[in-house]
Order: structure tokens, then sequence, then C-alpha cells
């Protein structure tokens, strides 16, 4: 997430700095070509190129309020995870029938709440698992340039690959072991919290509407997990995503063969000046197309995540708390103006 106030220019450089070299050359072929050789034949109307660009526009402005929709539902259900993590373990501490082993009925509620932290962190790394249609995951240059960026923000923030600590601290021997067991780790975690909520209405030292209502913040775990698993694994339709991308090249190809013969009625000066206009208009509409593309994804590994590490810390924080720890860990800081 970037947590400086305006996305500040080393931020959209980063995001399309390079898009501005083969645009600047192709603005200037045109140019050129016109120039020299003065090929009426290559120049367009005005008109239909405003049409196209107009039509571009709300296309790509539908394209980018369903990706502010994605990424807005992931930051609701993560806030959604804060609230009804607080409430489980509050509950958990506070429900006792004073009956029973109360030692046993202690050592299970820190058992109980430390796997949930684990199941925090482990929710969190399986939500980073690439898919295939991620920008991480594409081939050739794309791919590789995300990659990169990928590995600075993990190269930022120490804690961001150490789930595999944080699930061997809060989890036992033997649960820890079974991650290569189960598919969805997550999901084991916290139907093995429900079989000791269970146990303890079972040994009497919390009632049954006790029970109830611990399984069901538990149950509220499973439906965020479901929600955030749907906006990772289905993306926004292909063809809306594909054809908006298809019509912005197609603007941009046809901009110069239509602003040089405007700017050409200034003189011959003005021709040349079309050049750095048709660069800025170009790159405006490439800047609207890849913003909506990367807020598609708010579980990508970049720098417009949803700060999961910092949201699993906060929780991490406050759950330690109520056990009554005093040994706690640091918040997770932004860097660089970015939030993981």
């Amino acid at each position: 997430m970037i947590t400086t106030k305006y996305f500040n220019y080393k931020q959209i450089f980063n995001l399309a700095g390079v898009h501005l070299i083969w645009l600047t050359a192709w603005c200037s072929l045109v140019t050129l070509v016109y120039y020299f050789f003065q090929w009426e034949w290559m120049i367009i109307p005005w008109l239909p190129l405003a049409l196209i660009g107009t039509a571009e526009a709300f296309y790509v402005g539908f394209k980018n309020n369903q990706a502010y929709d994605r990424l807005w539902e992931a930051r609701k259900i993560w806030g959604g995870i804060v609230n009804s993590s607080r409430s489980f373990v509050s509950m958990l501490y506070a429900f006792n029938t004073g009956q029973g082993d109360q030692q046993y009925l202690e050592e299970i509620r820190k058992k109980l709440t430390y796997r949930h932290i684990a199941w925090l962190y482990q929710f969190r790394e399986q939500l980073l698992v690439p898919t295939e249609w991620e920008h991480i995951s594409l081939k050739k240059h794309i791919g590789a340039l995300n990659v990169k960026r990928h590995r600075l923000i993990k190269a930022g923030f120490p804690d961001y690959s150490r789930t595999p600590i944080f699930l061997n601290k809060y989890l036992s021997r033997e649960e820890y072991a079974l991650q290569s067991v189960y598919k969805n780790f997550a999901t084991y975690l916290n139907s093995q919290q429900a079989k000791d909520v269970n146990d303890l209405k079972n040994d009497g030292l919390i009632s049954d509407f006790n029970q109830m209502q611990l399984q069901t913040c538990l149950n509220q775990f499973y439906d965020f997990q479901g929600q955030a698993e749907r906006i990772k694994k289905f993306p926004s339709p292909r063809q809306f995503a594909s054809t908006a991308f298809v019509f912005n090249v197609i603007l941009i190809m046809l901009m110069p063969l239509g602003l040089v013969n405007e700017f050409a009625k200034l003189g011959h000066w003005g021709i040349w000046t079309s050049i750095p206009f048709c660069v800025v208009i170009g790159w405006i509409y490439i800047v609207m197309e890849l913003v909506g593309d990367y807020t598609e994804n708010p579980f990508g590994g970049l720098m417009f995540d949803i700060p999961m590490l910092s949201i699993c810390r906060t929780i991490e924080i406050d759950l330690l708390q109520m056990t009554g720890e005093e040994n706690l860990p640091d918040p997770i800081a932004s860097k660089n103006g970015v939030l993981v």
C-alpha cells in the first residue's frame, strides 16, 4: 500500500516510466515522416480520433471502477478479520463457568490465541502465492520487471518472508509438521480451533451458549477466507481487461496521425510541438490503464497491495496483550512510502 499523501514522481515512473521511451519514438517517427516526406495520405481527421479517445476514456474508467471495488472489498475483508480476531480472543478470555481445571483452561486459551495468530500469517502467505494471470507471473520484460519490484519490497521488509518462523513460534511441533499434508493449511488451522472450542464446552469450562458464540466467530473467519480467495483466484473478466488494453494501443498508435496535422496549422515549428503533446496525452491513457490493471489484484506482492503484513502484526500485538504478554513485536512501519 502506498502511504504517501500523493503518488510521487518516483512511483509514477516506476509504474509507467518505461512507456515514455517507445511512445516518444513512435510520435517522433510519425512527425519526421510527415515533415520530410509530406505524406498527406497518412493523416487522419481529428474528429474520429476524438470519438475513439472519448470511448476509450469511458471504457478505462469502467475498468478502473471495477478494480477499485476489488481493492476496497479486500480491505474490508481484512478489516473484518481485525474486528473478529479481537472479538474471538476477548470472548475466549471472558467466558468461564468457574468449573473444571482452570490451569488447563488458561493453557487452551493461549493455545487458541497462538494458533489464530499462526492462521493469520498462513492465510496471508497463501494469498501471496502468484496465479497465472498476475503481473509477476507474466513472461519476458513485464514479468521480469515485476519480479524485480517484488524482490525490492521483500528486501525492504525483513519480516515479509518469515512466515515459517512465525508458524514455528505459535504452533506445536506436531501441527507445524502438518503443513505439507494439507493443501489449504489455513483451513486446517481454523478447523482445529473449532475442535478445541468444542472440547472446552464438553469439559464444562464454557457454556453451550459460549461455545456457539465462539464458533460464530470461527465461521466468520471461514467467510473472510473464502471472500479473499474469490478475489485472488477470479480476476476481472479477461474480455474487459484485454479489450481495454487493445483499444488503448489502437488509440495511441493513431493519435500522432491526427495530432501532427492539427499542429502543422501553426507552422513548421508547430509540427515539432506535436511530439511532446502527443507523448503526454498517450502517456495519460497508459497510466490510467496501468493503474486499473495493477489495482485489480490486491494480493499481488507489489506496492498496490492491501498491507496484510502490517494488519497481521497489528492483530498479533493486540492478541498477545490480551494474553498478558509483555514482550511484544514492533509494528510494521512503511518504507519509501510503501507499507506491506
